[in-house]
């Protein structure tokens, strides 16, 4: 009976073969999750299609395929996509344990809640993609000179822009896990932040018109939540900079 890798300890010694062996296996495990999850991806991949569809204008929810493979394909493409999706928190985990124990201990703590707030952040960037980005993106171009134009929605490119509009709004709401984990390495102050917000602002708006997205909606809904969240991360990393200064006061009292 095949045992899951064990996570060593903080400090814990091991051999450079020791270590091979541990990502090794942590590696059958991720490649073993992924696999399930496909396979779980592929039973509930009819269910998943109907609500990506389900963003789209009425009258226009009968996606057309043009190849005899296309349909078989355009399913395991989604069911692939789901299972990387399942895969994800067994991937980060063995991630985790595998690296943790080189972390100091006092570190664990803060690593631990930027792990759940990234994972959190993504939730809620898929969420509102699917809900607000994908609906208004799909409405927009459906109806995009619909007066001259037979417009007929091809299954394999829907699907294609759909996971890729909902994969850029999870990325778009990691923004100030991205923006703290700087401030907190020291490679940005708040300082640089506030002084520097126009230049912020405008490498925000190159990122939102460089996000997937071929229409203006798509890149409006994609840049307005990175300019929020940039800004919501100035004031995250001065709120952690000041409690930072604060432990440091009692400490050194």
């Amino acid at each position: 009976m095949p045992r899951l890798p064990r996570r060593l300890a903080h400090g814990e010694e091991a051999t450079l073969v020791e270590h091979l062996e541990e990502l090794r296996q942590r590696l059958f495990v991720c490649l073993g999750a992924l696999v399930v999850g496909t396979i779980v991806g592929f039973v509930v991949h009819r269910r998943v299609i109907r609500l990506l569809t389900d963003a789209l204008p009425h009258g226009k929810r009968h996606l057309l395929t043009l190849g005899i493979g296309e349909p078989f394909m355009t399913s395991l493409s989604v069911s692939i996509d789901i299972g990387i999706l399942i895969a994800i928190p067994v991937i980060l985990w063995q991630a985790w344990s595998f690296f943790i124990p080189a972390v100091e201990t006092a570190h664990e703590r803060m690593l631990k809640m930027f792990v759940f707030l990234a994972t959190a952040l993504m939730v809620v960037g898929v969420v509102f993609g699917y809900y607000v980005a994908l609906p208004a993106a799909a409405k927009f171009l459906t109806n995009f000179d619909s007066s001259i134009y037979n417009v007929q929605i091809q299954a394999k490119p829907f699907i294609s822009f759909a996971t890729k509009v909902l994969f850029a709004m999870a990325i778009v709401f990691e923004l100030p896990i991205f923006v703290i984990g700087l401030t907190r390495m020291g490679i940005l102050t708040t300082r640089q932040l506030r002084k520097n917000r126009r230049i912020g602002y405008f490498i925000v708006a190159c990122v939102g018109v460089a996000l997937p997205g071929v229409d203006p909606v798509t890149t409006i809904f994609e840049t307005l939540p990175l300019a929020a969240l940039y800004e919501l991360s100035i004031w995250l990393s001065v709120l952690l900079d000041r409690r930072s200064a604060r432990a440091t006061a009692a400490f050194e009292t």
